[in-house]
């Protein structure tokens, strides 16, 4: 299906719908909620992608945060464990709070790693996965209409404060900053916020705070604290840090609470296994927070039974208990996925030397790589205007089998023709095989006979297209 095709069929089930006859059911048939949600970017730019695929189109999907289990297997001990527990005959219900033994080695974790004491009967939980943990963490601190504030970029924090009935405000962030915010971008915003959900390092850019960046958040937080004191709530961060395993290039994740301790009060740590062990189909998250907070999410957990499987919880803890063989696994993975990453940083570096209109960022956690594609205005051979970042990604599966995702997508209304790659369910000759596609790709197109007089479109600081390490992450 080429481009020209898909944009001539109106409302293409591929990527702008998933059931064409909502539209058309009464209004009474439906939760006013339910209406005002709608399937992420992702999932339909996903579902355009597979259906290439079923047509035996070969493409480099570099869309969705997960995992090549052929390449990328569960650690040892991990698979061992969760084998071992399900002989031992552990499939039945676990405590809603979790099983104390995982509870108490993310304790020791969290203490070893950040020098934090976490009450591991009071202040930490369990999940069937981050996910539910993010939203349970509003449900407990935000009431409708409350205001939640998070950076643009960000992960689906749009709809866990429309499913709270929340108001949710996103904060446009800048190439500058690495798409990260910052104490100033929230300043005037804060004085009636209940809660900034902030996440390092960041999905989807690939990107974290740095020490003073993070600081400066914190001391933000904690002066918007002392002046509400006795007339109004406090302010809440909720700091989603499942990626923080993931850091590379000697680069330190910095948590909120070891930077401030007096801000324990008011912080919500969202953390889990999924991505550090590639294991997004296990689904065991944990939070950590104040006892009053955890104590109700866990309550929410219940009646929403967003419980991980026991015999997972128990495998998880003597992963986490082990830390020589968790490091091992670390440093293996590690390697593999800054590989792949690498390979397409510094492909994209070379087409950018090279004159073409891309950019990227240099990795520093995580899993995905942020880029630059500035096709605005472009013409196809099939002589489509290419005026969206949207198009464009459509443009390179058609004509690429190259597939990234707009960050549009992620709630930034002037994302500048930036992408999230998200590299860990190819092969890294995969995207090696791509790379030259690309390249082809962008110079079948043609410019346009006029010029065009939009905003001017940033590029990354030379300086953010590779990172110092002696820099601030560093300390």
């Amino acid at each position: 299906m080429s481009i020209n095709t898909l944009s001539s069929k109106s409302e293409d089930l591929s990527l702008l719908s998933i059931d064409p006859t909502q539209d058309s059911l009464p209004p009474s048939r439906l939760s006013t909620l339910s209406t005002q949600l709608d399937y992420s970017g992702i999932i339909k730019l996903a579902s355009y992608v597979q259906q290439q695929v079923s047509r035996g189109k070969s493409i480099c999907d570099l869309i969705i945060g997960d995992f090549d289990t052929t390449r990328f297997r569960l650690p040892t001990a991990l698979r061992q464990a969760i084998q071992q527990a399900y002989d031992d005959n552990q499939n039945d219900y676990p405590p809603l709070e979790g099983v104390l033994p995982l509870r108490e080695a993310i304790a020791q974790l969290t203490k070893n790693h950040f020098g934090i004491n976490y009450d591991s009967a009071h202040e930490i939980i369990i999940s069937g996965g981050a996910r539910p943990l993010l939203y349970m963490a509003l449900l407990a601190l935000v009431d409708p209409g409350e205001i939640v504030i998070y950076p643009a970029p960000s992960w689906n924090n749009m709809y866990y404060a429309t499913m709270c009935g929340a108001n949710g405000v996103a904060i446009e962030t800048s190439v500058e900053n690495q798409f990260l915010p910052t104490a100033g971008d929230f300043a005037q915003r804060i004085k009636n916020a209940r809660v900034i959900a902030l996440c390092s390092p960041q999905n989807p850019v690939g990107t974290m705070f740095s020490k003073q960046t993070l600081e400066d958040i914190c001391d933000l937080v904690i002066a918007e604290n002392q002046r509400r004191s006795g007339h109004q709530r406090p302010l809440y961060i909720v700091f989603d840090q499942v990626y923080w395993m993931l850091t590379y290039q000697q680069l330190q994740h910095h948590h909120p609470v070891q930077l401030r301790p007096e801000l324990k009060e008011y912080v919500v740590i969202v953390d889990g296994g999924s991505k550090a062990f590639a294991a997004t189909g296990i689904r065991v998250g944990w939070g950590m927070g104040p006892a009053d907070v955890i104590d109700k999410m866990k309550l929410m957990i219940e009646h929403v039974g967003a419980i991980a499987p026991k015999a997972e919880q128990l495998a998880t803890a003597v992963l986490l208990n082990n830390d020589k063989l968790l490091q091992d696994h670390l440093s293996s993975f590690k390697t593999q996925i800054f590989n792949s990453l690498q390979i397409l940083h510094l492909g994209i570096q070379q087409m950018k030397d090279e004159g073409l209109p891309v950019d990227s960022m240099e990795p520093m956690g995580g899993i995905y790589l942020s880029l630059q594609i500035n096709l605005q205005g472009m013409i196809t051979p099939e002589g489509k205007i290419l005026r969206t970042a949207k198009e464009a990604s459509l443009y390179f599966i058609d004509h690429a089998g190259f597939a990234v995702v707009p960050f549009d997508f992620f709630g930034m209304a002037h994302a500048e023709w930036w992408f999230r790659a998200a590299v860990c369910a190819v092969l890294p000759e995969q995207i090696e095989a791509a790379l030259p596609k690309v390249k082809n790709a962008i110079r079948a197109l043609r410019k346009p006979d006029f010029t065009y007089e939009g905003p001017p479109l940033r590029r990354a600081p030379e300086s953010l297209s590779s990172v110092s390490k002696t820099d601030e992450y560093s300390e």
